[in-house]
């Protein structure tokens, strides 16, 4: 335990940066399998939300510095509801604690990002892909990432988690997260065993569908218990859900970045016409190894 301890303590970015790659060309192989080669359509939708690495590395340098600054200040001070019990020596019921509280404040973070107007003029920016795939997951606003980050600096504040936890949690979120975001599905019967713990991809493609009160649903970050606490679990099959949102008319072919960038600051958005149906819906199941690929 303690050299995974030291490990996470001192875990470089590139190590984050390389799982991200790895996670992201796994499921994209996954999606693709059966056909082998990605459509061009794909590629081009995949690249476009990709550039949001960009734009978001900026974000994030910045805010790095005042997360980082709010980890050595909570570890200096012994501050946070974690540090109020006594786990020092117990690491593993310390990330345990940790994690579960940091879940539970993510899943807070993304009810905010729904619930206030302007806070999900940038969220929507995520959830207007009439797409998706494991590309989405990087699709997020700049000015989203600012939000997410200084909500997390706030987490950590409340929370009191080390350094390492964090990392730790880092590590476990993102595989998470592009699992989550990818055009597979589970076996329904096993989804509705993991489902009760993980967010899967069956209860998070749900999530994006175009809709509410589906949108504003199954919010879970890695965990879904926190939805089924507060009766925000839903579940859909899989030919009903049509991806993106009904009030954002965003072509079949995709739109520029910079169309992206600017939607937040545009005014009343444009419902979605009757034609404009996403490339990869309806949604036909091809079962492959036990689990299912929907992307059409």
């Amino acid at each position: 335990m303690q050299s995974l301890i030291r490990y996470f303590a001192n875990v470089p970015d590139v190590h984050r940066v390389l799982l991200l790659t790895v996670s992201i060309a796994f499921f994209w192989w996954l999606e693709h399998a059966k056909s082998l080669v990605a459509t061009g359509r794909s590629w081009h939708h995949a690249l476009t939300n990709a550039t949001f690495v960009f734009t978001g590395a900026i974000v994030q340098l910045f805010f790095g510095y005042a997360l980082l600054n709010t980890l050595n200040w909570t570890a200096h001070h012994h501050w946070g509801l974690v540090r109020l019990l006594p786990v020092d020596q117990h690491p593993v019921l310390d990330f345990a604690l940790s994690f579960l509280l940091l879940d539970l404040l993510e899943y807070t973070y993304h009810v905010f990002m729904h619930r206030y107007g302007y806070l999900w003029r940038f969220h929507a920016v995520h959830h207007a892909d009439p797409a998706m795939d494991v590309s989405t997951v990087l699709r997020e606003h700049p000015g989203e990432t600012a939000i997410r980050l200084a909500f997390l600096t706030v987490w950590v504040f409340i929370s009191g988690i080390t350094f390492w936890a964090l990392m730790a949690r880092q590590f476990i979120q993102i595989v998470s997260n592009v699992a989550a975001h990818a055009h597979l599905r589970l076996p329904e019967q096993l989804d509705r065993v993991l489902s009760w713990v993980l967010v899967t991809p069956n209860m998070h493609h749900v999530h994006h569908h175009e809709k509410q009160p589906y949108t504003d649903s199954n919010y879970g970050d890695v965990l879904s218990i926190w939805d089924r606490l507060f009766s925000t679990f839903r579940r859909m099959r899989a030919e009903q859900i049509v991806f993106g949102l009904d009030t954002v008319n965003e072509p079949v072919e995709g739109v520029s970045f910079g169309h992206l960038l600017m939607q937040p600051f545009q005014g009343r958005p444009t419902p979605k016409s009757p034609d404009s149906i996403p490339f990869s819906q309806p949604a036909s199941a091809h079962s492959m190894a036990g689990i299912t690929n929907i992307d059409a």
